[in-house]
């Protein structure tokens, strides 16, 4: 298996609508993932959760890489996610992501900061909301 980015990775999960979600997480997320989305510390069941409510919200969305770095199973990036909600609502929150890869080249673990750009104020929990 190639190894994932989070481009792919948000790009199967988000804004690929007819992608089964199951489909999209095995790909690129190994079976033991975990997840701390600022400060918040998840498993993979509550991962999917999270997935799912905001794939009821998401209407489309972008993501801009600004700098990537992979050393072995280390994976590091600071992005920026576009997204424009079914109620029309957009917003735009700037990630600082590291993360370990699992040795098949999916994500094992990441610990990432979220940091509201521009939008409503209640967009800034949409990288926690379950």
């Amino acid at each position: 298996m190639t190894s994932t980015d989070i481009t792919r990775a948000l790009n199967d999960l988000l804004f690929t609508p007819g992608l089964d979600l199951t489909e999209a997480v095995d790909r690129h997320f190994a079976p033991d993932y975990r997840q701390r989305t600022d400060g918040v510390w998840s498993d993979r069941a509550s991962f999917v959760q999270h997935m799912t409510r905001l794939r009821t919200l998401v209407r489309s969305g972008t993501i801009e890489v600004h700098d990537e770095l992979r050393d072995g199973p280390r994976y590091a990036d600071r992005h920026t996610v576009t997204l424009t909600q079914h109620n029309g609502r957009t917003s735009r929150t700037e990630v600082y992501l590291f993360a370990r890869m699992a040795p098949d080249g999916r994500f094992q673990s990441v610990e990432e900061t979220t940091l509201l750009v521009t939008g409503h104020p209640d967009d800034r929990n949409l990288g926690s909301l379950k």
